[in-house]
This record gives C-alpha cells, structure tokens and sequence, in this order.
C-alpha cells in the first residue's frame, strides 16, 4: 500500500513539475536525483554494477526508464495524472503479457486473454467523449499515444528485467532489488540525459528552474524510482509477487483524490467504471 501512494504522490508531482519547467528537463532532474541516491545504496551495500545479467538490465531501463518514462512525461501534461496512469499501469500489463509470451516463451491462456480484453474496454469506457470533452482532441490524441509508448516501455522494460533475473539465477547470482533498480536506472539516464541535451540545443520545452519545480521534482524523485521502488521491493520479500502487483495495480484509482485536490480533475461516472473494470482486469492478470 506504501508503494501505491507513493507512486501516486510521484505522478501528482511529475505532473506539477513538468507543467512548470518542461517534460524532459523534469524527467531528467528526476532520473539523475534517483540515480545518486540509488548509488549510494547499491556501491555501498549492494551489487554495484556486477551480475551476468547487467547488459540485460541496461536495456531494460533504456526501454523503460528511458524511452518508457521520456513518454510518460510528455503524457503527463496532456492528459494529467489520473488518465496517464490509468493507460499506462493497465496497458503495460497485456503488453508485458505478450513481450513475454514472445521473448521468453511463456504461453497466454484463456483467462489472461479475457482479463486483457476486459482492460481494454475499461480503458475506452475512461476515455469516453463524456469523460473527456474538456480535452482538445489533438491533446488528447497526442496524449494517448505518448501513453501508449509508455505503456510499451514499462511493459516491455519488465520482460527484459525478468529476462535479467533468469540469466543470473543460471549463474547461481542474486542481486538484491535496489540494486537492479540501481543498474536499470543508469540505462535511463543515458535516455534522460539524451532527450535533455536535445532539448537545450533546439531550446524547445526548457525553462527556468524555479524553487516550486524544484521542490516538485524532488517530491516525485523521492517518492518514485526511489522510495517507491524500494517499498516494492520490500514487499516482494515478504508477499506472494502476485499479491503485491495486484494491490500496486490499483494505482489509477488511488490516484484520483489526489487529482481531484491537486488538479481539479473531477472524473464522471464512466471513468470510474472505466477505471475499475480496467484495474480489475490488471489484477486478474496478475494474480492468474
């Protein structure tokens, strides 16, 4: 449940913050605060940058905290926290699905294949022209597909990262969690880094750093990549991993009073239904 705040609390504010400075500059400030912070514990107490498996998750940070995560922050803006994390915490999950089936040979069965249905239609149901009549349609489009590569990126990120556990597990290895958060992380960055040096050459999206983004940008470092992810892993000692994912899969609808105070975002009763029905089938996956 920790984890679920906090990677709410994390959106909220990546949202504030790259309202403010700019989608790129806020991921990048983000990614590298995380990366140093995650440093500390991994150089200190952890694996560092060791395992068979660390080229494996590069590229899975690449894909997810890099490519997945630039995405995300260009979704933000344009859709707001609720939308964005609805599309892409339930559209990672078939996507996962499938990467996996494809990469790793782990077969789909009836269930998940109905389970990934009913995340679709509730996705549909949330983006309803009711819903989301407030939007410019070119807003919302762009949107949609910026949470669609997200979703891709984090989806995709974890086959990899599940990938990276299995050629180590064959070497007799076992990193712990914040570690391979650690090594995932340094792929991002170089995305991070990337998209932000772009964006200070074609000076697009840059502003000026104020001390609220600042604070923003702290706030959602913290309580994402770092905090978040170190609540989860905590969990994952202690729970069954189905039991865990299906809980942190309820994300979008913990986040809605935080948008509703934050934002003004005050969804109807389709996206409700929408957002339960989508979460739903998240869990179904999951815990079958």
């Amino acid at each position: 449940m920790l984890t679920t705040v906090l990677f709410c609390l994390s959106a909220v504010s990546a949202n504030r913050a790259a309202r403010q400075v700019g989608s790129i500059q806020a991921n990048w400030w983000r990614l590298l605060l995380s990366t140093l912070l995650l440093a500390l514990w991994a150089h200190g107490w952890g694996g560092g940058l060791d395992g068979r498996a660390l080229w494996i998750f590069l590229i899975s940070g690449v894909i997810g905290l890099g490519i997945g995560d630039v995405a995300l922050y260009q979704s933000y803006p344009r859709l707001g926290s609720r939308l964005t994390l609805l599309l892409v915490h339930c559209l990672a999950a078939p996507m996962a699905a499938v990467g996996e089936w494809m990469l790793l040979g782990t077969l789909l069965d009836l269930r998940e294949a109905l389970c990934g249905i009913t995340i679709l239609l509730g996705v549909g149901l949330a983006l309803a022209p009711a819903e989301t009549g407030h939007l410019d349609r070119r807003v919302l489009l762009g949107g949609c597909l910026w949470a669609l590569v997200a979703a891709a990126g984090q989806g995709l990120g974890a086959v990899f990262s599940r990938w990276g556990y299995r050629v180590n597990g064959a070497h007799g290895l076992e990193l712990d969690g914040i570690t391979v958060a650690y090594q995932r992380i340094v792929g991002g960055l170089a995305v991070g880094l990337l998209a932000w040096l772009w964006v200070c050459v074609r000076k697009r999206e840059g502003r000026r750093m104020t001390l609220p983004a600042g604070g923003w940008i702290l706030v959602t470092g913290l309580s994402g990549p770092t905090l978040g992810v170190a609540c989860f892993q905590w969990a994952l000692m202690t729970q069954p991993g189905g039991i865990v994912l299906a809980i942190v899969a309820t994300t979008p609808l913990v986040v809605i009073p935080m948008t509703v105070l934050a934002e003004g975002d005050r969804p109807g009763a389709r996206a409700y239904l929408g957002g339960v029905l989508a979460v739903g089938g998240v869990a179904g996956i999951v815990l079958w």
